[in-house]
């Protein structure tokens, strides 16, 4: 199977946890970790590198719904929550957590694997706006920046807003430094200056 995951997972009652491990690794997967508790689940996810959690919610010592709450603090990985019934508090619970799939035992491998890629496609989604959302940011500050810096080349050289933007093209290409670098050094200098008076 080309798409292998490492897989860990946590479920309190035994023969579960073994059936799991063993539908895991029959779909392709690796089991990196088998645990039967939130504190040691919590400790092996942050020490591992697993692609994928499959929690049960009733664990001892921790929820799976607290567990992944506390994984999610630190690092992002995708979850699956596993539960012996179907409430909507314990939904609503594990969405708000970042679960990315939701699973009623008993969980066979024809549910499991349609589970796994859905909760690794929700993921991926996730992590891509994530990453637009970042990109528009930094662009949104790179823009409030280089607006500042032609102010006040505007007010140091009596020039228009055309004439200091191309001033600032014209710095960035003899130094080749992007625009934005320019332009934080140009408010860090107006800074110095303000300051030194």
């Amino acid at each position: 199977m080309d798409n292998s995951l490492n897989i860990l997972i946590a479920e309190d009652e035994y023969i579960v946890l073994r059936g799991l491990k063993e539908t895991l690794i029959g779909l392709g997967h690796k089991v990196i970790g088998e645990v039967m508790d939130g504190e040691t689940f919590v400790k092996l996810a942050l020490e591992t590198d697993p692609d994928l959690l499959i929690v049960d919610v009733n664990l001892p010592a921790l929820s799976g719904i607290e567990a992944i709450e506390r994984i999610g603090k630190v690092k992002l990985v995708p979850s699956i929550i596993v539960t012996g019934y179907s409430s909507e508090e314990t939904v609503k619970r594990a969405n708000s957590a970042g679960v990315f799939n939701y699973l009623v035992k008993p969980v066979d491998e024809k549910e499991l694997k349609p589970a796994i890629e859905i909760a690794m496609g929700r993921f991926k989604e996730f992590m891509l706006l994530k990453k637009e959302l970042h990109e528009q940011e930094e662009a949104l500050e790179a823009r409030k920046l280089i607006e500042r810096a032609k102010g006040i080349l505007m007010d140091r050289n009596g020039i228009r807003e055309s004439e200091a933007m191309k001033l600032l093209q014209k710095i960035s290409r003899d130094r080749n430094l992007k625009l934005v670098a320019v332009a934080k050094e140009i408010i860090e200098a107006d800074n110095t200056l303000h300051y030194g008076i």
